[in-house]
């Protein structure tokens, strides 16, 4: 069985909230030393969106319009297993990815960016501001805020911003108003810029100016793409989708694998089968890859950091670099952020996630080895988690063992193509870290 379909009728109708089954209580966030930061969530979210951020409930209704929006971007996504790259690779084991490149977006993005507009028109706003990295996180929104009807300001980290045009295209198709950042458009880009014009900027200087709007204008909400707790429960139908899919193909994980930045989409794809794992009902492998560029869960400290370079956020419990890290412009943009998903964070602590690293050479030569083999191109960042499947595959082959890898397949890569020419031309950059 080499591709696995559910029906729209089999989209779930609850998100999964890890929040109720964590193995030790998720730290609260704290306000800074000078106090008031937590004071901002109320102005810069919806109500919707703040009471999932802090709930405790298992299982959250998916609205009904959220659903029906689902089924028009291709909600439930298939399933498919790698035989070709299995077979290229001589393998004993079974290679399964989730295609969350089949939305019109070409990410998993959309499942959030849906919601959170949703949640932001039901209160009342007009528009919705966001930072970017690579893109895909603002073209989702501004697809989402032009379905619904809301005007959308995207900061999109500079050097992004400049590797990525068609990126910017996209989003400006869709009805997005996209800046490089650091901008002359808010008071902390202005103050960025005075101090390095050439400032090639970051996530945390994006997130400052995204909310920085959002506090001074009571028709505008900030939303962002990953970290909070919200945006992972919405994005928990990936490993609902997933579990169904496995019982149809009789299969069981062994190893489940995700690329990390902020950790939505990693945290998406194995939040439902985390409990399984704490009830002894499964014995998975759960492994985070992220840039060796920007190594967070591997070398970051756990500790309380703020989720900005601007400390506008609240600090949170989880593994950091320093808010005010600024990390090497590596293609994978999407992961280039200096802090990670509390609750991603704690289960590394916890000793249920391992996070591993790859190099920026390693991530291209496994998308190419992965296009050839299955004729889809990975995004840079997905490429991150197909190096590791690769390495754990080829590690069966010595084993002999015949376990079931599972990849989430966060996004294609057809606008990373300059990237991927530079790799095959000899012109791609090793880390500088």
């Amino acid at each position: 069985m080499y591709k696995i379909t559910l029906s729209s009728d089999e989209i779930p109708k609850k998100w999964y909230n890890i929040n109720a089954d964590l193995p030790v209580p998720l730290p609260e966030y704290k306000d800074s030393e000078e106090g008031g930061n937590l004071a901002n969530l109320p102005k810069i979210f919806s109500k919707g969106v703040l009471e999932q951020e802090m709930s405790q409930e298992r299982w959250i209704d998916i609205p009904k319009e959220v659903r029906d929006v689902y089924k028009m971007i291709g909600r439930p996504s298939p399933l498919f297993r790698a035989k070709n790259l299995e077979d290229q690779l001589d393998t004993p084991a079974k290679i399964y990815y989730k295609r969350e490149d089949y939305s019109p977006t070409g990410s998993h993005k959309l499942n959030t960016a849906i919601a959170q507009a949703y949640y932001a028109k039901k209160d009342g706003a007009e528009r919705l501001t966001t930072e970017t990295g690579a893109g895909q996180w603002g073209t989702a929104l501004s697809l989402a805020c032009s379905m619904l009807d809301m005007e959308c300001k995207v900061y999109m980290v500079k050097v992004s911003f400049n590797q990525k045009p068609f990126r910017k295209t996209i989003m400006q198709l869709y009805g997005g108003n996209v800046v490089p950042s650091p901008s002359p458009e808010t008071e902390y880009g202005r103050k960025i810029l005075a101090e390095n014009p050439d400032h090639p900027g970051s996530l945390g200087i994006a997130i400052s100016e995204a909310m920085e709007e959002a506090l001074r204008d009571d028709k505008v909400y900030y939303t962002l793409g990953s970290v909070l707790n919200h945006v992972l429960l919405h994005q928990s139908v990936i490993g609902l989708e997933t579990k169904k899919q496995l019982e149809i193909a009789d299969e069981s994980p062994d190893v489940m694998i995700g690329c990390v930045g902020g950790g939505s989409n990693f945290g998406g794809a194995i939040f439902p089968f985390i409990k399984d794992q704490i009830d002894g009902k499964i014995d998975c492998k759960f492994l985070a890859a992220e840039p060796k560029s920007c190594p967070t869960l591997t070398q970051g400290d756990y500790c309380y950091d703020f989720a900005d370079a601007g400390e506008m956020t609240p600090r949170m419990k989880m593994h950091t670099l320093g808010h005010n890290f600024v990390p090497p412009s590596v293609h994978a943009g999407g992961l280039r952020y200096h802090g990670m998903s509390p609750q991603v964070a704690l289960l590394v602590k916890e000793g249920l996630v391992e996070g591993r690293t790859v190099t920026q050479n390693e991530v291209f030569q496994s998308g190419v080895t992965f296009a050839k083999a299955e004729g889809v191109v990975p995004a840079p960042e997905t490429c991150h988690a197909i190096k590791i499947a690769i390495d754990e595959a080829k590690e069966c082959k010595k084993t002999g063992e015949e376990k079931t890898i599972v990849v989430s397949f966060s996004g294609h890569g057809m606008l990373d193509l300059q990237g991927y020419d530079d790799y095959l031309n000899g012109k791609l950059p090793e880390d500088s870290k």
